[in-house]
């Protein structure tokens, strides 16, 4: 019966695609192919023979996407607290936060800044899911509102790139409150008018996706990312959105997969 049930859920979601490391490489881990000195894999992370897009630092995603030297950090120390003084069997959550700013040499999962993209000033903003799985908590949540509010607020477009497991549990309600906090920035932001382009890499679900990750007017994913809340067989595309996909993708999935090579949607007003 498990058998069965994994055979189907591959056939109709493709198969698992686990998050890669930040970490450089020096064979492709799909096709074996050598990425040393491969001009693709050292400037955007991408395999020169088989195409598969490896995972990006936040700071490296927005280094890619901006004009050179005309990125400016917003909100840099906000860093998590533990509100509910959290621990598990894995430990306290305190010490979690503290490896994981160890790690990425982030003060928490998201970069957000002002930069230049072809010389038109933008709002950019980045999750990094080697911080914690790039999941929202307070900060995270908080970091993109502010984001969305300097852009409205300065009439400026604003580019985000996500990938993140979803809500961090950690800090209970409070991370869960931040889907309602960041969609509400959203939503003032389209009101005035402005642009909003969504960069949906692997994986992006849960509470992001569920919140400011699907509510962009344009949203593209990378090559075979996993993007949903709870599975393909439970996200359906809402009314206001067309889906619209290179080859036809399963009825209902978000998931970006091989051999599609690129899927969007486009936002009704």
């Amino acid at each position: 019966m498990m058998k069965n049930l994994t055979e189907l859920l591959t056939t109709f979601i493709g198969p698992r695609r686990e998050p890669d490391s930040t970490t450089p490489l020096t064979t492709c881990n799909r096709c074996q192919q050598s990425l040393a000195g491969a001009e693709s894999y050292q400037r955007f992370r991408v395999c020169p023979n088989c195409g598969r897009h490896f995972a990006i630092s936040a700071r490296e995603r927005i280094t890619m996407l901006v004009d050179a030297a005309s990125f400016r950090e917003t909100n840099r120390f906000l860093a998590s607290v533990d509100p509910l003084s959290f621990s598990d069997r894995t430990g306290p959550y305190a010490d979690k936060v503290s490896e994981a700013q160890r790690k990425t040499g982030l003060a928490d999962a998201v970069v957000t800044g002002v930069a230049r993209i072809g010389g038109q000033r933008v709002v950019v903003g980045a999750l990094d899911f080697d911080f914690m799985g790039g999941s929202m908590g307070s900060v995270v949540g908080e970091k993109v509102a502010l984001g969305f509010e300097l852009a409205t607020r300065r009439r400026l477009p604003i580019v985000m790139v996500a990938t993140s497991g979803g809500a961090r549990m950690q800090e209970g309600m409070l991370s869960l409150v931040q889907m309602a906090k960041t969609a509400a920035a959203v939503q003032r932001h389209h009101q005035s008018g402005l642009p909003y382009i969504a960069i949906l890499a692997h994986p992006t679900t849960g509470g992001v996706f569920a919140s400011f990750g699907s509510l962009s007017d344009i949203a593209i994913a990378e090559p075979e990312a996993l993007i949903g809340f709870a599975g393909s067989s439970g996200v359906y595309p809402s009314d206001h959105m067309l889906m619209l996909t290179s080859n036809q993708a399963p009825a209902g999935s978000f998931r970006s997969f091989h051999p599609v090579p690129y899927s969007f949607h486009v936002r009704h007003n």
